[in-house]
């Protein structure tokens, strides 16, 4: 069996890292959900890779730049806030997620770029808040598992 990528070992690091926080806040953790998250499954955390980019070449070692969207969601009756209950899932996700900017050693550093809202009112109210964080490594240009 081949060895996983660096990206593969950053997500699963990602994933470990928030794992004890999101539970302890009594959510679900999930990556890349091909069906969207049932109400019974809320308050959720959702981990998504979204891109990845080559930022340099240096002789044989490739930096490239990882966007993980991570997606706290929540839902409630009026008069609840689950705009409330995403931020706090959101904000402990951040803070585990940045206590080690490195991941172990996986990568050379975690920035965020941005974050949205988004509510919707169905049969209960649920709010929505991505955010974006580029994840910088590097590998060999010849082998994705191998760090450069």
């Amino acid at each position: 069996m081949a060895a996983h990528s660096i990206r593969e070992q950053i997500l699963l690091a990602v994933l470990d890292a928030v794992r004890t926080p999101v539970e302890t806040l009594g959510a679900t953790l999930h990556r890349s959900p091909t069906v969207a998250i049932s109400r019974e499954q809320c308050p959720a955390l959702v981990v998504f890779p979204e891109s990845e980019q080559i930022t340099e070449r240096a002789n044989d070692r490739v930096t490239r730049e990882l966007t993980v969207r991570i997606v706290a969601l929540a839902r409630s009756v009026p008069p609840a806030i689950p705009e409330t209950e995403a931020d706090r899932l959101l904000t402990a996700a951040h803070a585990a997620m940045l206590a080690d900017r490195n991941l172990g050693g996986l990568c050379l550093g975690i920035r965020e770029q941005d974050c949205e809202w988004e509510v919707e009112d169905a049969d209960s109210v649920a709010a929505s808040i991505p955010a974006r964080y580029a994840i910088t490594y590097r590998t060999l240009d010849t082998d994705l598992s191998t760090k450069g």
